[in-house]
């Protein structure tokens, strides 16, 4: 058994999902016509206490919809450094969108500074893009960002007339380790973007959140980006039977995930960073070692990233009995070194 703790994305659709995809009923749904789709999109918009819910492919293109139904050319949004709309979803706001990021350092916690960001808005003036939005995640790399935090953006943007967007790829690991409701934690929000093909364990799929008046923009963006998708129930399949099945067994990723910190946390030569949800940090002295200990780990059918920041993320393809496997797997490895 190959054990594959570089993502949640790794995960492989069980033999029960396979099926419910197979026997998915399905239409064209650049038509309306999906049965499946129009069922799973009203039940998101309803579990996340919203008006109305888009499907699309992936968690980058749902943010880029928010983020073009938001913004228009010349105006700005607010957002951090290292989350996904910003770093990692290849500037796609910018080139597709004309829209102007201002990045800020994330803080140790996951948050953005709220005085800091209070401070780059910007004023009525033609020299400056127009600030229109302030994007959030949550998790963060696998923190879980406090309601409290979410409530004092909210007022922010409130203040100010701007537009709040949660980038929430994790949004059921959030919701599983503070004992909330996705509703609870997306109310403070006029969009959230879902992933189903991290945690939740789909081949494929997310899904926007808003109002109706917003959603009907994200749905044109969606067409001209070549989203639409025909007989995708079977995709929407997928994530309605990861919605019954695959929320609640996220305690079991957290659970491993605090008990392979444990573990590693005893082993000379790492310093690891607590876990909250299913992701543990690695830290090592150096890049050679981490790269050392990565081609170790490969040879005895662990695969992990290669950064001195090492990212371990527990899933479905993780059970519980392989974490005393893969923290002797890295004792071994780091006697070698």
């Amino acid at each position: 058994m190959v054990l594959d703790l570089r993502s949640d994305t790794v995960t492989q659709p069980t033999a029960a999902m396979r099926d419910a995809m197979a026997a998915a009923p399905v239409g064209d749904d650049v038509f309306g016509d999906d049965p499946t789709i129009n069922a799973l999109q009203e039940r998101v918009a309803a579990m996340t206490g919203k008006e109305a819910a888009l499907i699309a492919s992936s968690g980058t293109q749902t943010n880029l919809l928010a983020l073009l139904s938001h913004c228009q050319r010349g105006e700005e949004y607010l957002v951090g450094q290292e989350y996904h709309t910003y770093r990692y979803e290849a500037g796609g706001a910018a080139v597709l969108g004309g829209i102007v990021p201002q990045p800020f350092e994330v803080e140790t916690d996951g948050t953005l500074d709220l005085a800091a960001v209070e401070r780059r808005i910007k004023p009525d003036d033609p020299h400056f893009p127009i600030t229109r939005l302030l994007a959030l995640e949550n998790t963060h790399t696998g923190k879980l960002i406090p309601q409290a935090y979410m409530e004092r953006a909210r007022k922010l943007v409130d203040k100010h007339g701007l537009k709040l967007h949660l980038d929430g790829a994790r949004i059921a690991n959030a919701a599983v380790a503070s004992g909330s409701s996705l509703a609870e934690l997306a109310a403070p929000f006029d969009s959230v973007s879902i992933c189903f093909s991290k945690g939740l364990g789909t081949p494929i799929g997310s899904v926007l959140v808003g109002d109706r008046t917003f959603i009907a923009r994200a749905h044109r963006w969606r067409k001209m980006l070549g989203g639409g998708m025909r007989q995708a129930g079977i995709v929407a399949a997928a994530m309605d039977y990861a919605l019954d099945h695959h929320i609640e067994r996220l305690a079991e990723d957290h659970a491993n995930a605090k008990k392979l910190a444990a573990g590693l946390s005893q082993l000379d030569g790492l310093d690891v960073e607590p876990a909250q949800t299913n992701m543990v940090y690695v830290n090592f002295s150096s890049a050679d070692n981490a790269k050392k200990v990565s081609e170790y780990l490969r040879k005895h059918d662990i695969i992990v990233g290669t950064s001195q920041r090492m990212r371990l993320v527990t899933h479905l393809g993780i059970p519980a009995t392989t974490i005393d496997q893969i923290v002797s797997s890295f004792a071994n490895a780091l006697k070698v070194l």
